[in-house]
């Protein structure tokens, strides 16, 4: 069964969906967004499924994003997305179909860093697994493959320091599109992955209309300052999972917080698969769900 929900983060309306399925037994997940993504895409499809394995699941948009309360729209605020993971414990804790001893996160690509730095200063987390990991600050300031030349990140902080003087004179800013117009043209900018991205949030292979697929501005310096991984020693001994495709140029992300892990950790390759066929492929989203199950059902109930 599907409810929509909504509940409260740092004085903002979250929109979300709550899956209850009929042989529920306590053990709870919420499931983050990729960046720029909305509930209805992969991250809804990750709870249903997990939904079909038991266990009361929520996935929610983001503030500022989404169907969810916040301005300006398309705002990309660390801080506020940790928070976010946070304030849907808490709703959780609230169901009387949940047991507030046995919630996990779910974080897919940018949620995926969110939901490890959540998990490390909230400690009614009781284990937390990733999918095709990402952190958008590093993202950003590397590339997402990891070989961007610094003079890129340079330039969007000298942009984004003008949009905040135009703000400040009274002037719309603009936002940060993060796609170009045609698949051609992001394979320029960013090979098979940026074909692939803009299939999947631009073209009918993943396409919802309230996923904005850009950022305010000021998305930038804020993430400019913002290292998530710096939580990840903090969750041991609490178990992580990560799940990566075989083929994913952003999986140096999450070998990077693999590293920092001090309790419990593992990182499960999906062969073949790419960042974006994590999103909607069912032959390697079935594989991703089978070890989901297996790895929450085992440490829940810890």
């Amino acid at each position: 069964m599907t409810t929509t929900v909504t509940f409260t983060s740092a004085g903002l309306d979250i929109a979300a969906h709550l899956y209850v399925p009929d042989n529920a037994d306590g053990r709870a997940l919420v499931v983050g967004h990729p960046g720029t993504g909305v509930k209805e895409q992969t991250s809804g499809t990750y709870a249903r499924l997990l939904a079909e394995q038991g266990f009361v699941t929520l996935a929610f948009d983001a503030a500022y994003q989404g169907e969810s309360g916040g301005l300006p729209r398309g705002l990309e605020d660390p801080a506020q997305r940790i928070e976010d993971f946070k304030a849907a414990v808490s709703f959780l804790t609230t169901r009387p179909e949940v047991d507030t001893g046995r919630i996990g996160l779910l974080g897919i690509c940018a949620s995926g860093g969110y939901s490890l730095a959540a998990t490390g200063g909230d400690h009614r987390v009781k284990a937390v697994a990733t999918v095709c990991t990402a952190e958008p600050a590093r993202q950003f300031r590397y590339g997402a493959d990891g070989t961007q030349d610094p003079s890129v990140f340079q330039g969007l902080l000298d942009a984004a320091a003008q949009a905040r003087t135009t703000a400040a004179r009274g002037e719309d800013p603009g936002v940060l599109t993060m796609f170009p117009e045609t698949a051609e043209q992001a394979g320029a900018l960013g090979g098979e992955h940026g074909i692939e991205g803009w299939e999947y949030y631009c073209g009918a292979r993943g396409y919802h209309e309230r996923s904005a697929k850009f950022l305010t501005w000021d998305s930038v310096d804020k993430m400019a300052s913002s290292d998530v991984f710096h939580a990840v020693p903090l969750i041991g001994p609490r178990p992580i999972l990560q799940i990566l495709g075989e083929r994913a140029v952003t999986a140096w992300m999450g070998l990077e917080a693999h590293r920092r892990a001090t309790g419990p950790a593992e990182i499960h390759w999906i062969k073949g698969a790419s960042h974006v066929d994590l999103y909607d492929k069912r032959e390697y989203i079935d594989q991703a769900v089978g070890k989901l199950t297996d790895f929450f059902t085992v440490n829940l109930d810890k």
